[in-house]
């Protein structure tokens, strides 16, 4: 039996989710468009009423006009936005959004953990599979609908769902966000149950005992917190349209917490196994890694570059072992613990040099 996921929200980050929808759904804003980007900005503006977004976040929403979602922020008096329309994709933008900023009596307030949560929840939300490829009317709906909807029980459409939401639905019955559809009436289907604001009782922590808080950052603060060159690599594997990785599996990759590795000696038997059947692979190797980053423009995971290998069925112990040994060797090199930083070593470029020399002497 598959364990179901657990779920992403407490009850009171549930309500908060759904106060975040209901603060979007109040403002004067027409367009699905812009009402989705209006809840990425809201959620990082919670605290502070200044949410920072980069070029790159903007066009990772797959708007399908951003100019006018941006434009259209400056009749509810937000400012600074209109730079997310320039040429620099990496530079976060700070985006002011009075109703959010020093008032006693906060439109959205949420302590830190609390907006952490809510929006890594808008993150994963948005990037389910039954919905990262759907309308900006049903990735809004999804939001809506996970927020108001239990987890095992009919939920009813919110009175505040924006109407090209309502029209969006059967779009998301149809790619299994939604296992049913009836009227005012809707089931989450069990693939985003996870997702649900509001809880089977079972699930309900006892009153008076107070749930664990999140650990870490969101991974949008992760992103916010990053370097300007660690940003632009996270930005490059994200908009990689020919890994297509998901934003969980990125964000997992990047913030996860560096373990010192040991191999046991059946790895190193299995190495010693993988060096006799694949002798000298390092070149090879070193040349496959400049292929990728130049066609990817980020260098390849250590599975991506074992599996293009052709090295047969391996363990991720083994796989390690392996692409560690290569960089000990100086073929390959990497920017640890950062991943897809894999990239030709002094080794190959050694090698390289030398083949231009001899090919420049030849003419």
């Amino acid at each position: 039996m598959v364990k179901p996921k657990p779920f992403l929200l407490t009850p009171s980050q549930g309500e908060a989710a759904r106060t975040l929808l209901a603060y979007v759904g109040s403002l004067p804003l027409g367009a699905a468009d812009a009402q989705l980007l209006a809840v990425v900005v809201a959620i990082r503006a919670a605290r502070t009423g200044i949410g920072n977004l980069t070029g790159q976040d903007l066009r990772s929403l797959r708007l399908a006009d951003p100019e006018g979602a941006v434009t259209s922020f400056a009749a509810l008096g937000w400012q600074r936005q209109e730079t997310l329309l320039g040429d620099d994709l990496v530079t976060p933008v700070g985006i002011i959004v009075p109703d959010l900023a020093g008032r006693p009596e906060a439109r959205l307030p949420f302590g830190k953990v609390m907006r952490s949560r809510v929006s890594g929840w808008t993150v994963r939300t948005l990037s389910a599979k039954p919905v990262k490829k759907t309308s900006t009317a049903a990735r809004l709906a999804a939001l809506f609908l996970a927020a108001h909807g239990p987890a095992d029980a009919y939920g009813t459409l919110p009175a505040h769902l924006p109407d090209d939401c309502r029209t969006a639905l059967p779009e998301l019955l149809a790619k299994g966000f939604l296992q049913e559809l009836e009227g005012d009436r809707y089931l989450l289907s069990e693939a985003v149950r996870h997702l649900a604001g509001l809880r089977p009782p079972a699930d309900t922590p006892p009153a008076g005992r107070k749930e664990p808080e999140a650990e870490g950052p969101s991974w949008d603060d992760w992103k916010d917190r990053a370097s300007v060159a660690l940003r632009r690599h996270v930005e490059a594997v994200e908009s990689c349209s020919d890994c297509s990785l998901s934003t969980a599996r990125v964000s997992e990759a990047f913030m996860r917490t560096a373990v010192p590795a040991q191999f046991e000696e059946k790895v190193r038997a299995a190495h010693r196994v993988w060096e006799a059947k694949f002798p000298g692979q390092g070149p090879a190797a070193a040349e496959f890694t400049a292929a990728f980053r130049a066609a990817h423009g980020h260098g390849p995971s250590v599975k991506q570059l074992c599996k293009a290998m052709g090295w047969g069925k391996m363990s991720r112990e083994l796989r390690m072992y392996v692409v560690r040994g290569l960089i000990a060797d100086g073929w390959l090199t990497n920017t640890d613990p950062v991943p897809w930083t894999l990239r030709p070593g002094r080794a190959a470029r050694a090698g390289a040099s030398a083949a231009t020399a001899t090919a420049v002497r030849a003419r």
